[in-house]
């Protein structure tokens, strides 16, 4: 016994000799982790580079490397570094880009390695956005829900009913109002713009405030396409403001959400649907003396319910110190920590802890909106079909670009979307 004694306290008179921790690489010197960040935005590099730094400062003996990536090649760039044995120890993403990478074994599964406060501050619907088959391949911890940036002053001459999330328009309600308020505005201008270059998230993210679903799983795990009626109600809402009721502009529906805000500041617009972040552009560009609210999404049958792809953290399956990282997402998205990257995005957080702090909760920039919509997001439709980015870029987009130009009508599109949807989507799941 006493020889045992002494071996160990021998091995820590060693460490402390050599600067070395518990956590240290076996080669000496620190551990060192990847930590591949997408964030783009000023505030939002800042916070996480800031978090990045106070880890660092206190655990000498595993230290982080901040690597920025981008938005707009991650998919391509993670899969190269993937074949070739280079991955980023943590990283950065969005739930619904997992998919082909969890089942390729590409991800840690993190249910053996997250701490129970952690996974029990995510509630359960935003777990799934995550989970593919039987294993949680990613920490979802920022959601970004699709609200209504509305010229206030439009809106309040206008003497329509301003919706809140206790009361919403129903999706016939914004319809009429659209309308409505299409006519008072006069020649030139649009109650609505929709912004719609990628239409697929938007038809079916709103579509489950109306009980659409599109995509039905079996008990055998099997996918398949099935448009009902409750599937046509947003697109067709969106449809006939743009065709019927010429209450919509035609112009933005091949356009981004930043190419709508010159005509929403200048009053051309006086409602646009856009994601949550974009209230920090408008905070930024509108001109002075614009007053703006932000509104939430019509409801349907399923009330306010949307579903959404939260922005993820996943840990690399060849990563050696699986361990070390989890601690560092422990770390990373501690309650104040996850306030501060939401903030940074102008998105809100998936903790309940973090969307209870006061600074979420202000009427200043429609965040108490926001904290209101998040109890209902939930995972988008697609979230777990593999064969889906394939079925929306081949089929989806296209299908639903020429229906709300008014090229095609609602049974064309529905054709398209189940029948060569479906055809897409068995050559991924044959057995």
């Amino acid at each position: 016994m006493r020889g045992r004694v002494f071996t160990a306290a021998a091995v820590a008179l060693a460490l402390l000799l050599t600067g070395c921790s518990a956590g240290d690489d076996p080669d000496g010197g620190p551990i060192r982790l990847r930590f591949q960040s997408l964030a783009w935005q000023k505030e939002s590099v800042d916070a996480n580079k800031r978090l990045v730094e106070e880890w660092n400062a206190a655990h000498p003996g595993v230290q982080v490397d901040y690597v920025q990536g981008s938005w707009d090649s991650v998919h391509d760039q993670l899969l190269t570094s993937f074949e070739g044995g280079e991955a980023p120890d943590i990283i950065h993403d969005a739930s619904d880009d997992l998919a082909d990478f969890a089942y390729g074994g590409y991800l840690a599964d993190l249910r053996t390695l997250l701490p129970e406060r952690l996974m029990s501050d995510i509630p359960a619907r935003s777990w799934r956005t995550t989970t593919f088959g039987d294993g949680i391949y990613g920490v979802p911890f920022l959601q970004e829900p699709r609200m209504i940036m509305a010229n206030k002053r439009i809106l309040e001459s206008s003497g329509v009913r301003i919706p809140t999330p206790e009361n919403p328009w129903t999706w016939a309600e914004f319809r009429q109002i659209t309308k409505d308020l299409t006519a008072a505005m006069g020649k030139g201008g649009y109650a609505v713009a929709w912004p719609l270059k990628e239409p697929v998230s938007v038809s079916l993210n709103l579509g489950l405030s109306a009980g659409g679903r599109l995509f039905h799983r079996d008990a055998d795990g099997r996918v398949t396409i099935d448009f009902g009626e409750e599937d046509g109600v947003v697109p067709g809402t969106i449809h006939d403001q743009v065709n019927t009721d010429l209450s919509a502009s035609r112009s933005t529906l091949g356009t981004g959400g930043s190419d709508a805000l010159p005509g929403f500041f200048g009053g051309k617009y006086a409602m646009v649907p856009l994601g949550f972040s974009y209230r920090q552009q408008i905070t930024q560009q509108a001109p002075e003396g614009f007053e703006w609210i932000v509104l939430p999404a019509p409801a349907g049958e399923d009330g306010l319910a949307q579903g959404v792809s939260p922005q993820t953290l996943s840990i690399a399956e060849d990563s050696p110190y699986k361990k070390e990282a989890a601690r560092f997402l422990d770390f990373f998205l501690r309650p104040d920590s996850m306030v501060r990257l939401a903030r940074g995005d102008w998105m809100l957080p998936t903790g309940t802890a973090a969307l209870a702090d006061p600074s979420l909760r202000t009427a200043k920039d429609g965040w108490a909106t926001g904290v209101a919509v998040a109890e209902y997001l939930q995972p988008a439709p697609a979230q777990s079909v593999r064969g889906y980015p394939e079925w929306k870029d081949k089929v989806a987009t296209p299908a639903y670009q020429e229906y709300y130009s008014g090229a095609i009508d609602a049974e064309e599109l529905r054709e398209r979307l189940v029948k060569d949807g479906n055809l897409g989507l068995a050559r991924y799941q044959r057995r």
